[in-house]
């Protein structure tokens, strides 16, 4: 049987399956028990976020396997954030698929390029999908860290 995968607008009522999702993927990565303490509150999705964003769910046969958000205004206007993957499901294309339907929906908008803070351990895929690191900046959980600030143009 072959998967049947489709990407849609996440509702409000997925806000904490997407925060769960998130916290386990970004875990995969090794870091500590703290570490991943003082993430939280920047991982943690609201419904306000996802009544105010544009957040996009991964669906594979109905069961939310991934997500994304296209982020509108604030520091960086245009900005691809939240691209996560359930643990179990890396490597099978689904960033790739998220990050594609998000380049597509940012055209669609006119947008010329989007701007990614990445993790350093996600990095090579962000440069992989035609992005170019221009600088890093700040971590909005970690004081002292710096990301890479990833540009893809469209």
């Amino acid at each position: 049987m072959t998967d049947q995968y489709s990407i849609r607008r996440a509702r409000h009522d997925e806000c904490e399956l997407l925060t769960d999702l998130a916290l386990r993927a970004k875990a995969i990565w090794g870091y500590s028990d703290q570490f991943m303490a003082d993430c939280v509150a920047e991982l943690t999705i609201s419904e306000a976020d996802v009544r105010t964003q544009q957040f996009f769910v991964l669906e594979s046969d109905s069961v939310v396997i991934g997500f994304c958000a296209l982020l509108e205004g604030g520091e960086r206007e245009h900005e691809l954030a939240h691209v996560f993957v359930e643990p179990a499901r890396l490597r099978e294309g689904h960033g790739r698929r998220l990050v594609e339907h998000a380049k597509d929906a940012a055209r669609a908008r006119g947008w010329q390029s989007l701007l990614v803070v990445s993790d350093p351990n996600a990095t090579e895929f962000y440069l992989s999908s035609g992005g170019t690191q221009i600088e890093t900046v700040p971590s909005g959980s970690i004081p002292g860290r710096h990301l890479p600030l990833i540009k893809i143009p469209l």
